[in-house]
């Protein structure tokens, strides 16, 4: 099975703008563009769920004495967790 080259990519874009028009595929172009930019910002930035949850525990944790800054929310829970034990 052969891949498609440059020259039927070309010949499939001319079909479609033939088919479409070139408003209407500038539209779709961005549109399409938009989303994946979307996406790819969904899926590097945590959901509002989660950085409310981070930033609840970080304020527990400095409500019990303990320093955050600089610190990993995995190293704030085990102290967190070290505090509520010794208590």
């Amino acid at each position: 099975m052969a891949l498609i080259g440059w020259p039927e990519l070309i010949l499939i874009l001319a079909i479609l703008v033939f088919l479409f028009g070139a408003t209407k595929m500038k539209g779709l172009a961005k549109g399409l563009g938009e989303s994946v930019r979307e996406f790819k910002k969904v899926t590097k930035e945590p959901p509002d769920d989660e950085q409310e949850l981070d930033d609840s525990i970080k304020d527990v944790a400095k409500k019990m004495g303990i320093e955050t800054d600089g610190k990993g929310l995995q190293q704030i829970l085990k102290e967190i967790e070290n505090k509520t034990a010794n208590d």
